[in-house]
């Protein structure tokens, strides 16, 4: 493999010009090799590629600074077409500013030196997207849903079959002699081109429509009220974007329909706070039932359950039901297991008591079993606060 050429040299620069200079001196090396001024010509489209591949580096500031300090081998793994080689296309799409206002539609640019254009055929319309929402309790996204929704949107018009037509015929466009694309002549720095644009007459479609429904006046769509069914997989959260294909605008003449993109949201519930997967539930004990134990019902999103407090459960607990929450889902929404229900125990201190009530705490109140010791509070602010 014959050794790279110093990128300066290349462009034919100091290793102190400007970006401007630098900029100029790709143009002009640009124009002198291009393929269409030296058609068939192999060494010729080598110093364009040679060109294209020092401006690309010379251009990027960091990549000159790396260049800068260490030659070719700052370039290895540095991105872009660095020792990898470049296509045309790939030139004529990267560095499009170069040739930008020179009077070249930069949509057909990467072929121009093929001495024509792209080739395309007739284009074919796309009905628009359309957006909704759909408000969910956390007992819907546990099990998955279907929702209906309500919306406006163009649909087939029934009286032509969507065809845009009366009598269901169309004829081919005399601009673009059913292609969809009209081509000029252009002149631009490299001399005169072809460039290819889409017919304003037919919008690109190749077709055009002589006697016109009068329902959809040639359009083929209608806007009516539509109602669709959504289907809600589980495990969904609030912000997530649904696709539910080709159920948005229906597209001109039997094109391809838009999507409906539906946005989730969340109510929030009256027992439980959502984090990921898991839920997590508040669950206040009162005092002799956190000092004796015993059994409290709490709920899941199944149904109430009892569990049982063991004796001398302290604030801050955290109890879990595996299993108890919402169903795990992946990115590509495949569902893998559930959540637990995670419940945070505290303990109700009565602010009001009677004289009978109060005389029974004051008694305990001298109890050695009742005043916390020290490994009493170092357990209690473990339990509330992890440390």
């Amino acid at each position: 493999m014959a050794e790279k050429r110093d990128y300066y040299e290349v462009l034919g620069v100091e290793k102190t010009a400007s970006a401007e200079e630098i900029k100029k001196a790709y143009r002009k090396k640009a124009i002198q090799y291009h393929p269409d001024k030296n058609p068939g010509d192999k060494e010729a489209e080598e110093k364009f590629k040679e060109a294209a591949e020092a401006y690309e580096v010379l251009s990027d500031p960091q990549k000159r600074q790396r260049y800068d300090q260490f030659g070719m081998a700052g370039m290895q793994g540095a991105g872009g077409f660095s020792g990898g080689g470049m296509s045309m296309e790939d030139i004529f799409t990267h560095f499009g500013d170069i040739f930008e206002g020179a009077g070249f539609d930069l949509g057909d640019i990467g072929n121009m030196f093929m001495g024509g254009s792209r080739s395309r055929g007739p284009r074919v319309p796309r009905g628009s997207d359309l957006r909704g929402r759909v408000s969910l309790t956390l007992e819907e996204i546990a099990t998955g849903c279907e929702k209906k929704l309500k919306v406006r949107r163009l649909i087939e018009c029934k009286d032509c079959h969507g065809m845009g037509s009366a009598d269901g015929t169309t004829e081919t466009c005399p601009t673009c002699h059913g292609t969809g694309r009209v081509t000029r002549q252009q002149r631009g720095i490299f001399g005169m081109m072809q460039v290819q644009t889409e017919c304003s007459t037919c919008n690109g479609e190749g077709r055009v429509i002589k006697n016109k429904c009068p329902k959809c006046g040639g359009q083929g769509v209608v806007r009516e009220e539509d109602v669709i069914t959504v289907t809600i997989p589980a495990g969904v959260s609030g912000g997530m974007q649904l696709t539910v294909p080709g159920k948005g605008n229906a597209a001109p003449r039997g094109g391809v329909p838009g999507d409906l993109l539906v946005m989730i949201e969340e109510e929030e519930h009256k027992d439980f706070v959502r984090q990921g997967s898991d839920l997590i539930y508040n669950l206040l004990l009162d005092m002799p039932t956190a000092v004796l134990g015993g059994q409290v019902q709490i709920p899941t999103l199944s149904g109430d359950v009892k569990i049982t407090i063991t004796p001398g459960t302290q604030p801050g607990k955290v109890l879990r039901m595996r299993g108890k929450g919402l169903p795990r889902i992946d990115q590509y929404g495949r569902r893998y297991g559930e959540g637990d229900l995670l419940i945070n125990v505290g303990v109700y201190i009565p602010e009001k008591l009677s004289k009978d009530e109060r005389k029974l705490i004051e008694q305990l109140q001298n109890s050695p079993n009742i005043a916390p010791g020290a490994a009493n509070k170092k357990s209690f602010f473990q339990n509330l606060f992890g440390c």
